[in-house]
């Protein structure tokens, strides 16, 4: 599997498309997704992209960092591995009342 790429500082209105079309520059690109609110359904200015390769994720951090895409310079990393989220309780519990039999 290829690495990962995090791109930061993405315009508000890039698209999946968009992001797609920018890394092609560098190579294969496997997926690419913007990360989207989802309350609002707008980008939250950061992405991920996977190229085919290895040699082409880090030719295009070398090539595409710092350039220019929708208006915004934006900034291309290896992407760290997810850290486990916390669990939520949302109390409760029991529920009903009154008697059941």
């Amino acid at each position: 599997m290829a690495i990962k790429l995090f791109v930061g500082s993405l315009a508000y209105t890039a698209t999946d498309d968009d992001l797609a079309a920018f890394f092609a520059e560098a190579g294969t690109v496997s997926s690419a997704k913007v990360i989207m609110d989802r309350e609002t359904n707008r980008s939250r200015g950061f992405g991920f992209v996977e190229m085919s390769t290895d040699d082409e994720a880090k030719a295009a951090v070398e090539k595409l960092n710092g350039k220019d895409l929708n208006g915004r310079a934006v900034m291309i990393s290896e992407a760290r591995p997810q850290e486990p989220r916390e669990q939520r309780s949302f109390g409760g519990g029991g529920g009903g009342g009154g008697n059941r039999y």
